[in-house]
């Protein structure tokens, strides 16, 4: 898919003072244009802060400063490139090395969990992944196709793949504890890519999509995993196995959700939209902060609007 040529956004005044002393704090350049609060330009990206309260991000570096800067540290919450959907084609593209694919579900998504999933594969097994059709998750719009995929990924792998589930208390304990979404993301993907290495001795190299510095994920990783090679990658999900990862992933943040609601007796929404503030009051209205906490990621900017309600 085309990178877009402009992001819009809305941010808080606060959000404006916060990102503008970052900017600042980085070098970068600020200047004075009509009805702006600011305009800073960066390395092949310019910012705009609209008194209006809009964001928008316009250059080649517009991907990297949203999805590194900008939701980590100012919407503290994922979504951009979450429309995006994989070209087919693109799949097995490149020679094909034996590796370990990395990927999660449920980062931009206000209830549920963070599920992080790696899976390796062979020359065989990456055969029958394309055979059986792999794509990105993000391109599979039914719960019942995920669920259909999943077992015949694990046949496929024969058992080489792992999944990683954190959630309620525990995720919002780990954010607490960091307040950085990154650091938290890169702690997920080193158990995977470590719990992977257990059950496939062999994996040497593991690719992951790129959500922070490389560096990030080689801190997290212990003894074994720091002698894997760790490729990041924009669009990771072009790769067979990174893509077989993100339905494993998917899988298993549906069934958490599922899971959830179950125990709630009350269906939890996915993402986060008014549905979300709506089911996210009547969770408050029954148990507060405490009883939120352990059903909801409480960073998102959608609790204030829960807690306002």
């Amino acid at each position: 898919m085309a990178v877009p040529n402009t992001y819009t956004n809305t941010i808080t005044p606060e959000q404006a003072v916060q990102l503008e002393n970052i900017l600042r704090n980085r070098g970068w350049e600020f200047k004075e244009v009509q009805h702006t609060l600011w305009q800073a330009r960066g390395e092949n990206v310019v910012v705009c802060a609209w008194k209006s309260g809009k964001l928008t991000v316009q250059g080649k570096g517009l991907t990297d400063f949203v999805q590194f800067t900008l939701e980590p540290e100012i919407l503290k919450e994922f979504g951009f490139g979450y429309e995006d959907v994989l070209e087919p084609e693109t799949i097995a593209s490149e020679p094909f090395i034996p590796h370990g694919g990395v990927d999660e579900s449920g980062k931009g998504d206000y209830f549920g969990p963070l599920v992080i999933a790696a899976v390796y594969a062979d020359d065989q097994a990456k055969d029958e992944l394309i055979k059986i059709g792999v794509k990105d998750s993000k391109a599979i719009k039914s719960d019942k196709q995920i669920f259909a995929m999943s077992p015949k990924i694990k046949k496929c792998v024969r058992g080489r793949w792992t999944t990683i589930v954190v959630g309620g208390e525990a995720y919002n304990r780990f954010y607490n504890s960091c307040n950085n979404l990154n650091k938290l993301l890169a702690w997920g993907h080193a158990r995977a890519i470590e719990n992977l290495i257990e059950r496939a001795p062999e994996c040497a190299q593991v690719i992951s999509d790129k959500f922070a510095a490389e560096h990030m994920i080689k801190r997290a990783l212990m003894e074994k995993g720091r002698r894997i090679e760790l490729i990041q990658r924009t669009k990771a999900e072009s790769d067979p196995v990174v893509a077989a990862a993100s339905i494993l992933a998917r899988e298993g943040f549906i069934r958490k959700m599922e899971s959830l609601s179950k125990e709630l007796e009350l269906e939890l929404p996915r993402g986060a939209s008014a549905r979300v503030v709506e089911i996210g009051r009547k969770i408050y209205a029954r148990g507060g902060s405490e009883l939120l906490s352990k059903y909801a990621k409480m960073h998102f900017s959608t609790t204030q609007k829960i807690i306002e309600g």
